[in-house]
């Protein structure tokens, strides 16, 4: 028998997700920069696979995975910011479990994408500066159609798991998820079953991809770095130096606030919850807004790109 304290809905027919803990008279202004960063995430994206797809000059791997990388962002920050805008403009919270579980699902599998891309644009550029003539050879068009495709097939062979252990699990009544969208522990705090193999197979499967990519990346980007420093022009060095930094910043934004937010909700740090909530919408709404700046609008053969096409 269930406990008093935990009553169970077999036919539970919706969940409500929860606004910001704490700031809801500031939730107007909070949604100012939320739907803000989510217009600049559509523009930003929408351009760069505008252009990439009508200039010539850019169907190059580089690009390709810039094209990924900007299909995930607008597949991620779709599936979680209209619904967040609507419970801070009009607090309609409720959402169905079979959305609740297809949000969570797109969420983690989108994260896992995203940075099995990030891996291989930081290989592309590896091959681009330290075997520039074999370039060609290396990364052929179904090489990097290989390499987008393990990304999503990672993504896809983690997060099924992750969901279907979530849909076995029997919820709590009332089910409120103490989130603004439907993040796996937040979710699982809800379950009456022994939430522990869904827990430990989340946090292994984020701290995995989380450290593991992002050791590579950091590999990749110092032999960059190393040579660069080599080179005998220092404009070549200042622009090597600068896109190591620049994107190394771009993962530190990606990377360091999801882990804070799973091993805080994991092992229950003593932050405020609105902390922890923020700290979770941050690391998943601004890296796709900050992705065309870092790797697209820098770059010099994406302005050049843009001023042919218009």
């Amino acid at each position: 028998m269930p406990p008093p304290s935990c009553p169970t809905n077999t036919t539970l027919s919706q969940l409500h997700l929860t606004d910001i803990p704490g700031l809801q008279p500031l939730h107007r202004w909070i949604s100012i920069p939320f739907c803000a960063v989510y217009l600049a995430t559509l523009a930003g994206n929408s351009t760069l696979l505008w252009l990439i797809k009508a200039d010539p000059s850019l169907h190059q791997p580089m690009f390709f995975f810039l094209s990924m990388l900007a299909a995930v962002d607008l597949v991620m920050s779709t599936s979680i910011t209209p619904k967040m805008l609507n419970i801070f403009w009009f607090h309609s919270t409720s959402i169905s479990p079979a959305a609740c579980l297809t949000q969570m699902y797109f969420v983690h599998a989108c994260s896992a994408v995203e940075s099995g891309v990030l891996v291989a644009m930081a290989l592309d550029r590896y091959v681009a500066v330290c075997n520039p003539l074999r370039y060609p050879s290396l990364l052929p068009s179904p090489a990097v159609a290989a390499l987008g495709l393990a990304a999503l097939l990672r993504a896809v062979a983690f997060m099924t798991p992750l969901t279907l252990q979530i849909h076995r699990l029997p919820l709590c009544a009332p089910a409120v998820v103490k989130h603004s969208y439907c993040e796996h522990l937040a979710v699982l705090k809800l379950s009456r079953g022994d939430p522990a193999p869904s827990s430990t197979y989340s946090l292994s499967v984020s701290t995995y991809v989380g450290a593991f990519d992002s050791l590579l990346i950091v590999v990749s980007y110092a032999l960059i770095l190393r040579a660069a420093l080599g080179l005998s022009s220092p404009r070549a060095r200042k622009k090597a130096s600068s896109t190591c930094s620049s994107h190394l910043c771009i993962l530190s934004l990606y990377c360091v606030p999801g882990l804070l937010s799973l091993y805080m909700q994991r092992y229950r740090q003593e932050l405020p919850p609105c902390i922890q909530v923020l700290l979770a919408d941050l690391y998943l709404l601004v890296p796709p807004a900050f992705n065309p700046l870092i790797y697209g609008i820098r770059t010099k053969q994406i302005r050049d790109a843009a001023r042919r096409v218009m």
